[in-house]
């Protein structure tokens, strides 16, 4: 088979190499189509290694149809022909996979390759880190830093479900526009207002911001962890703004707050079983009924994958970019 290879100076080659083997409690897919994640970015400038025993390129999501089924997987649950979605530790960058059954999910009525490809990761972290982490309630308020990524709609749309108020930050008035059709209640442009005013606005409006996810990190962590609501839960999953930040720590005392810190590539197996099932059983319907929309901002070839990262590196996109390995399924 074929895949996605990074050489030393770092370009990217279509190369060939050794089909997977299918082993006990495993099944191989043929890959229609793969989401590039920014993870992805990491991975190829070498920072960011795929957990031991993952597939050396890159890829953490794909959706295919099930070639093989592997000893001691549930033949009720899974067969050959199966069109499925899969949350990877790595090995999406390529024409076939061998998963552990517990990471599939079947592609939602109505979907495409392509739009399912695009939900397994930014889903399954928004999930993770909502509900899981932060335990977000309807009526609270939740801040999602950068609404147009693959995660920050994938959370918006997350929250909204819960019934929670959903603010954001943006750049731009085209993200803006997807903001407003997606029914986020305040949008921040941060090319026109400041971010730190908005967490102002929602602590003199009364309505304080209970929950953020956070992908930026730098000196807004900071400056805007004490603004919270009381018990308010500050989740960080990247820190695209800088690593270091100055903390006001008699805030996070006298208003019980929390920052926590959290990725889902290194979660155990068994944590990423639940967080799919979940999402199997909460989101799938409200795919299927159009409540809950995948969000694809360009599918493009494989072999241009180069151009595929520098659509994320430049923060080009409004949602996910998708590699298609092959035409879609009938």
């Amino acid at each position: 088979m074929n895949v996605i290879k990074v050489n030393d100076d770092e370009s990217l080659v279509w190369t060939e190499v050794e089909d997977p083997v299918c082993a006990a409690g495993e099944v191989l897919i043929e890959i229609h189509a793969s989401a590039v994640n920014r993870a992805d970015l990491l991975q190829r400038a070498g920072k960011y290694p795929p957990p031991p025993g993952s597939p050396p390129w890159m890829g953490l999501e794909v959706a295919g149809v099930i070639l093989e089924v592997g000893k001691e997987v549930d033949g009720g649950r899974w067969k050959v022909g199966d069109k499925v979605c899969a949350l990877l530790g790595g090995g999406g960058y390529a024409e076939k996979v061998a998963v552990p059954a517990e990471l599939l999910m079947p592609v939602p009525k109505g979907l495409t390759m392509a739009e399912a490809a695009s939900l397994p990761e930014v889903f399954a972290t928004a999930w993770l880190n909502l509900v899981h982490e932060a335990h977000l309630q309807s009526g609270e308020t939740a801040f999602v830093h950068a609404g147009a990524s693959g995660v920050g709609i994938a959370a918006l749309q997350i929250a909204k479900s819960l019934g929670a108020r959903t603010v954001t930050s943006v750049g731009g008035s085209a993200k803006v526009e997807l903001m407003r059709e997606l029914g986020v209640d305040r949008i921040v442009n941060h090319h026109e207002e400041s971010v730190d005013a908005a967490f102002d606005e929602c602590l003199a409006a009364g309505q304080p911001v209970n929950v953020v996810l956070d992908c930026v990190g730098g000196e807004g962590l900071g400056t805007n962890l004490s603004k919270l609501a009381l018990d308010g839960r500050w989740v960080l999953i990247a820190t695209l703004g800088g690593i270091t930040t100055e903390l006001a720590l008699r805030a996070v005392l006298t208003r019980r707050l929390r920052l926590i810190g959290s990725t889902l590539r290194s979660r155990s197996l068994q944590q990423k079983q639940q967080i799919l099932s979940d999402l199997v059983e909460k989101l799938w319907p409200q795919f299927e009924s159009g409540a809950i929309k995948p969000v694809v901002h360009r599918v493009v070839g494989i072999q241009d994958a180069d151009a595929a990262h520098q659509i994320l590196q430049n923060r080009e996109n409004m949602g996910k970019v998708v590699l298609m390995i092959r035409e879609e399924a009938s």
